[in-house]
């Protein structure tokens, strides 16, 4: 949250006057209680003539794309000669009579605008009348000049000739503060002031129950009234499916639609990064930076009856202040009045009841919905507002009559008109839990002794009620009951009150201890084989990525797969990041073509990549977890329950690459990546964990039929598939945008045999022979067939076997091709002779023949 720190210095100025302190001091302060900061800028600096002037009088060019302005404005001695200074302005949000900050030629304004005498527009212009941009006070750009008038204009302060700088407020500093999702309150000058406070050891006064500590004119809320016929406020009715717990408004009739709201509240609104709007847009936006409530501004004349809270019709539509069309779902929640839908809930109004420039009569409207139904409301429609911010990280319910009574009591001191009596809410402030615990568990959590009386001070200090029991416990450590403020909706247990004591005495003050890790302990038989497979694909060349759990939802639609496929049971998040992305996946290639895709776009076209990752699969019995009590330990069947209700999550290594292995150069052409390779990755990650596998023609999408192979491996005498490797489907990867023969494998590591094993290297001392047989085979028949046939008939003498060459030639036959295989003879205990080998070798494809069919070359 962007915040100024003279707004935090002044709302803490209320209980104790004299504090000042740096923004280094400040930083500090806010790291002190828990709370990082993004850092903080001073406001740029301005040097040179910046006074105040008043515009005399203004002459309309004629002839020019856009409205231009030539002004008379008297800035008194500042010019050192009491002359008017003639000034072009594009702007047209101010009138004769009104006062301006002007900056004088030799001024320089923040970003080294140096203001010079020009000529422009055919007029010579003497300086500029600025923005609040222009000035360094906003990051985004106003719809206007600063111009004062009425009430604010007769401010002593504002001397025309005058140095400007002090009123607007240039010498202040913006800090950016880190607000947690648990800490809503933080999203306000109220919640930062009362952090600062117990930073700073002061006594905060809170504006929601204090209005004199709101920084604001004592006299803001005299004479609000607030009693009245219910009559002349609309009836509200809240349906309980929507689960809005509070709902309240209040009216003022009779504004000046044409009155800005003040300087001082543009300058606040601006740091915050808010850019100001009308008055009663404005007013909402300053009470929601000031007490973290979100409010929101309707046109009364253009609402017809009484205002209904209540879900929207799946299907129905809503224009909102962005101009956006948007199609609600039936788990949104809506105001509508009798003409239909006005307000998205929590999120943002709609464009009917919008305030305009004609508005006269204005409802405000504060609520405290439900902090689950905005932030999805919030995700399903891409629409991140202010208000939802707070309401998704929880508000205070007791701060709307509060936000209203500020809300009704400044736009009535900026824009005129009345409040109408009375304030119409629906719902009561719900019941904070009461939690019982011992005084001295935060310094037992710490390991360190605090004070007497740190507990109930510290948690009083956040807001907390305290009570004693009076029971103690064996150490004397007295029990209390604390009830959480209706700010803190996160504090709902024991655990959560510790963590707001030991953060207040300062986490850095707790010893930190590295406990000593028990002997004879070391990574499982698991870890290991995952590091292996890790380290053995990168040590080939392999570049790790990290998978993304969560896929596309459409992604196995596209992929074509059937409609029983196992994989398309997958798990849908609730509340997703993304709706079109809210599967868990039961595969990781999604995620790997994904980023390979990526990788492509930004000119990576030969790349390899790897991840290793659990995915997600159901099980006839998983689904919706139980929800034991937290009152006590879960019992055994609790347990069992818990651990049926989740999903099996194997570990799954895959792999997916593109383009060219090994590129051109001078030690000849590039090689490009095939269904070969993908199937070495198989083998890599075999001998990494120290399983043998074989390779079987498969189909299986979403590679290509034909250029596929399942990987098999022995469990319990059975073969058993553990995964797939080879080339994509063509139609996959032109969905995908990727090139034609992508390559990709998926393995499930924990279908592979583990066994902890401890392996030693074993040296023969005897030589080996090496004999090559060339064995002719049809086309259709795996070279993974003609290998395990050879394997089984060449006996124990044989060591190893590899295919080094594919031949094909009309010579062998329609059909038909020729193998071959280098063998490795070796024996144990003596040295070989080339006719035991041979023997073998004979054997070896006396099998094959017998096998599949294979045929000596002649």
């Amino acid at each position: 949250m962007l915040i100024s720190q003279d707004w935090l210095t002044r709302l803490l100025r209320t209980s104790t006057a004299p504090f000042s302190v740096t923004s280094e001091d400040m930083d500090a302060g806010f790291v002190r209680v828990g709370f990082e900061t993004e850092g903080y800028a001073h406001i740029a600096e301005s040097t040179g003539a910046i006074v105040f002037g008043r515009v005399e009088s203004f002459e309309e060019l004629e002839g020019f794309k856009k409205p231009i302005r030539y002004c008379s404005v008297n800035v008194g001695d500042a010019n050192g000669t009491g002359e008017l200074q003639h000034i072009i302005c594009g702007a047209r949000n101010f009138r004769q009579g009104d006062i301006v900050i002007v900056s004088l030629p030799g001024a320089v304004l923040p970003g080294g605008f140096e203001i010079a005498a020009r000529e422009t527009y055919g007029k010579v212009s003497e300086g500029m009348m600025c923005s609040a941009a222009e000035l360094g006070l906003a990051s985004v750009q106003t719809a206007g000049i600063i111009a004062l008038r009425g009430a604010e204009a007769e401010d002593p302060r504002l001397v025309i000739g005058e140095d400007a700088r002090e009123f607007l407020g240039l010498d202040d500093t913006v800090f950016e503060v880190n607000i947690t999702p648990d800490r809503g309150y933080a999203l306000s000058a109220r919640g930062l002031a009362r952090e600062l406070a117990s930073s700073f050891g002061l006594t905060f006064r809170d504006p929601a129950t204090d209005p004199a500590a709101a920084a604001l004119p004592t006299d803001l809320l005299a004479g609000l009234p607030s009693d009245g016929n219910a009559g002349d406020l609309p009836s509200i009715t809240v349906d309980p499916a929507t689960k809005v717990s509070r709902f309240g408004i209040r009216r003022v009739s009779g504004i000046d639609p044409t009155v800005e709201s003040p300087y001082w509240m543009q300058r606040e609104l601006l740091l915050c990064g808010q850019r100001p709007v009308n008055a009663a847009t404005d007013v909402t936006n300053y009470v929601m930076f000031l007490l973290g409530q979100p409010m929101h501004a309707f046109d009364a004349g253009k609402i017809t009856g009484d205002l209904h809270v209540h879900l929207a019709t799946e299907g129905e539509t809503l224009t909102t202040l962005d101009n956006v069309e948007r199609t609600l779902s039936a788990e949104d929640v809506v105001i509508s009045d009798a003409t239909g839908v006005q307000s998205l809930a929590g999120v943002m109004g709609g464009s009917t009841s919008e305030i305009s420039a004609q508005t006269t009569d204005v409802f405000f409207e504060a609520a405290h919905f439900d902090q689950i139904t905005v932030a999805r409301t919030a995700r399903r429609h891409k629409l991140s507002s202010e208000a939802s911010r707070r309401f998704e990280r929880g508000t205070d319910p007791a701060a709307i009559e509060a936000a209203l009574d500020f809300a009704v009591a400044l736009l009535t001191r900026i824009a005129g008109g009345t409040v109408v009596p009375g304030v119409s809410i629906v719902g009561g402030v719900p019941a904070m839990p009461v939690i019982d615990m011992h005084t001295s568990r935060p310094g037992k959590t710490a390991g360190m002794i605090y004070p007497t009386g740190t507990t109930v001070g510290r948690l009083t200090e956040v807001g907390c009620s305290v009570v004693a029991t009076g029971e103690r416990d064996a150490n004397g450590a007295m029990a209390i009951q604390v009830t959480p403020p209706t700010w803190r909706p996160d504090l709902t247990m024991p655990a959560e009150l510790v963590e707001e004591v030991l953060r207040l005495e300062g986490l850095d003050k707790i010893p930190s201890i590295i406990p000593t890790a028990p002997a004879g302990r070391g990574l499982s038989p698991r870890q290991r084989m995952r590091r292996a497979v890790g380290q053995g694909l990168a040590w080939n060349g392999w570049l790790e990525m990290l998978p993304s759990p969560f896929i596309p939802n459409d992604t196995f639609d596209v992929w074509g797969l059937d409609a029983d496929d196992a994989r398309r049971r997958a798990i849908r998040v609730l509340n997703p990041l993304e709706s079109d992305v809210a599967t868990i996946g039961t595969t990781l290639l999604p995620s790997m073509i994904d980023a390979l895709r990526r990788n492509i776009t930004r000119g990576q076209k030969d790349l390899g990549l790897f991840g290793i990752e659990q995915v997600t699969l159901p099980t006839e019995v998983s689904g919706t977890s139980p929800m034991p009590s937290t009152a006590a330990r879960p019992s055994a069947a609790e347990v069992t329950d818990l651990l049926a209700s989740l999903p099996e999550q194997p570990l799954h290594a895959a792999v997916i690459a593109a383009g060219d292995r090994e590129l051109q150069g001078t030690w000849g052409p590039a090689q490009p990546y095939t269904a070969a390779d993908a199937f070495e990755v198989v083998r890599v990650i075999a001998r990494a964990v120290g399983v043998e596998v074989s390779l079987r023609n498969a189909e299986y999408l979403p590679w290509h039929p034909g250029r596929c192979a399942e990987v098999l491996v022995e469990v319990d005498g059975e073969q058993v598939v553990v995964g797939h490797a080879g080339e994509l489907h063509p139609q996959v990867c032109e969905r995908a945008d990727l090139p034609k023969r992508t390559i990709a494998v998926e393995l499930n590591l924990d279908g592979l045999p583990l066994a902890e094993q401890f392996p030693r290297p074993v040296l023969s001392p005897f030589p080996a022979l090496f004999q090559d047989v060339a064995l002719v085979v049809d086309e259709t028949t795996p070279a993974a067939a003609v290998e395990a046939a050879l394997v089984s008939g060449a006996g124990d003498l044989l060591e190893s076997i590899r295919l080094f060459d594919e031949y094909h030639a009309e010579a062998l036959g329609e059909c038909k091709r020729s193998l071959t295989f280098s063998l490795r003879f070796r024996a144990t205990d003596r040295t070989l002779t080339e006719d035991e080998a041979s023997v073998a070798r004979e054997a070896a494809v006396a099998a094959a023949a017998a096998a599949v069919g294979a045929e000596l070359r002649g």
